[in-house]
């Protein structure tokens, strides 16, 4: 597998680069891993950087993008928070790395079992986590289809609440980012979405 150069990424256009991902969670899933050399990656991207594509996903420690999407050094840039939330420094590193570096799709990256979305649902409220939590409620305000047991202990409700926080995330960032709308607008960028099986490895994508 080849180390992504500036003439690599510049040809990639936003449907092949998320079709990469998606091949490359295929791949994770049915444990053939692509042939790499991460030590040669480490020697190639020495002098500069070009990945294909920006990834905010949650810090939960069995989804690390790297691996459920079999990517190597140098072809994803990596934002890792809790539930997956958007804030202005994530935006402005998201327009960085879009803007500046040219990677081609910001893929929103939720998961099932999510111990933040899980808190968000049960109004937990500890320390500074507490404002971060506070970012999943319009997710949870916005599921109306659950009547009964709104919170963390109903599996099917913090399910619902994970994708619309997905989806509401992608809003934000169309919405908080000219520079990136402006991007998608052009064609020049894809902002997709997804939710991770932590039980079975496959990622579901979407796109608004």
């Amino acid at each position: 597998m080849y180390t992504h150069s500036k003439e690599t990424q510049s040809k990639l256009s936003p449907e092949l680069a998320l079709e990469i991902l998606q091949e490359g969670n295929d791949r994770f899933v049915k444990n053939l891993k692509a042939n790499r050399n991460l030590l040669q990656q480490v020697n190639e991207t020495k002098e500069g950087q070009f990945p294909f594509a920006t990834i905010l996903s949650c810090m939960d420690s069995r989804t690390s993008a790297e691996l459920i999407f079999d990517q190597g050094l140098g072809d994803i840039f990596s934002i890792r928070i809790a539930g997956n939330v958007l804030n202005q420094d994530i935006l402005g590193s998201m327009e960085y790395a879009t803007k500046v570096v040219g990677t081609k799709v910001i893929l929103v990256l939720g998961h099932t079992k999510c111990g933040a979305i899980t808190g968000a649902c049960n109004q937990v409220e500890l320390g500074n986590l507490t404002g971060l939590l506070e970012k999943i409620q319009p997710a949870i305000d916005q599921e109306t289809t659950v009547q009964e047991d709104r919170t963390g202990n109903n599996a099917a409700f913090v399910d619902k609440v994970t994708e619309l926080n997905v989806h509401l995330t992608m809003q934000q960032v169309r919405e908080g980012s000219p520079i990136i709308a402006e991007l998608e607008r052009e064609g020049a960028l894809k902002i997709a979405g997804g939710v991770y099986d932590v039980e079975t490895g496959v990622v579901t994508f979407f796109e608004d």
